[in-house]
């Protein structure tokens, strides 16, 4: 019976997202965002959970800089800032070669080409913060299109539409079974790719532990593999919203002197060259996710109460010390 209403749920699911992608795009940039700042709004009422989850998150990290108003704000907030990247990428159809720098402007592109070799070959660490699927969609008008990791969803009815959608300015979207070697070809051909590094990823899959806030979290260093194994540069991008609807994308300064650094220190480089961003403007960012799952041992400060000990974590980060001590990857 159970898997009877999941086939019918994912069946409705599929309908909706259906009628979306022929809707919105029917939408002004100004009935979108409005429908965003709605949804957004009415989704803490709706997913209690996750919305303790950010205020939880925002308690840990930003707690003894923002008052209990200020956090729940900043985590509305943040609700309001995905449904606009959803609700833009639906839209997204719309965008084009020649009318895309009409809604996102670009800061520090020439990064993009710095010690790039004359394929522009790069990898690009984004982060869930803004719009960051139209930083991916840009990135394909900019000629910077390149192989990207797909994260299929539960129903795998909307894994067509989606990839569909991300793919429209020329990206080519693989399965995440054995995606780390194709990118591995891909970037051997001097090729291009960038890959989301903020999320939490068990310490089993290709993680090395990294200071978030203060707080150590497990993130993939499938970036740090793939450079030292092909040399192709790593640039830190993020999306960040503007007062009139539109984003600047801005691309940061290449990690320098990897040749000398372990995986967990380009991971950290990465995540450092991005933290000052959302210390400034908060909101923007992914709160209602568990960055923090894992809680060490002997944690000198208060983790989210989602947070549990496990041991290979533990383990992680007495790894990751040793290797920074010795300095090898």
């Amino acid at each position: 019976m159970r898997s009877r209403w999941k086939r019918v749920r994912y069946r409705f699911e599929w309908i909706g997202l259906l009628l979306a992608t022929k809707l919105i795009p029917l939408f002004s940039r100004r009935a979108c965002y409005y429908l965003a700042q709605t949804a957004g709004a009415l989704m803490p009422i709706f997913d209690r959970h996750r919305y303790e989850v950010a205020l939880n998150n925002l308690e840990v990290a930003l707690g003894d800089q923002l008052s209990i108003q200020e956090r729940r704000k900043i985590a509305r907030e943040s609700f309001q800032h995905f449904a606009r990247t959803m609700i833009d990428l639906l839209w997204s159809p719309r965008l084009t070669p020649e009318n895309f720098s009409c809604y996102i402007e670009l800061e520090n592109l020439e990064e993009t080409t710095r010690g790039t070799g004359p394929e522009r070959s790069i990898m690009i660490a984004c982060y869930h913060y803004s719009n960051f699927e139209w930083l991916s969609l840009a990135c394909g008008f900019l000629d910077l299109k390149g192989t990207i990791i797909s994260q299929e969803f539960k129903n795998s009815l909307l894994d067509p539409i989606f990839k569909k959608l991300r793919e429209q300015s020329g990206h080519e979207l693989i399965p995440r079974e054995r995606g780390l070697v194709r990118l591995y070809k891909v970037l051997r051909r001097k090729g291009r790719t960038a890959l989301l590094v903020d999320l939490t990823v068990p310490p089993s899959q290709t993680a090395v532990a990294i200071d978030c806030f203060g707080l150590k979290t497990s993130v993939t260093s499938a970036h740090t593999w793939l450079h030292e194994r092909t040399g192709v540069p790593i640039v830190p991008a993020h999306c960040e919203p503007l007062p009139d609807g539109r984003y600047r994308i801005i691309f940061h300064p290449k990690i320098e002197a990897t040749a000398e650094m372990t995986h967990q220190q380009i991971a950290q480089a990465c995540w450092d060259s991005f933290e000052p961003y959302v210390r400034k403007n908060p909101a923007p960012w992914l709160w209602m996710y568990k960055h923090w799952r894992y809680l060490p041992a002997h944690a000198d400060r208060p983790y989210p109460s989602y947070a549990n000990f496990f041991r290979p974590f533990d383990e992680m980060l007495q790894r990751d010390e040793a290797d920074s001590v010795g300095g090898t990857n």
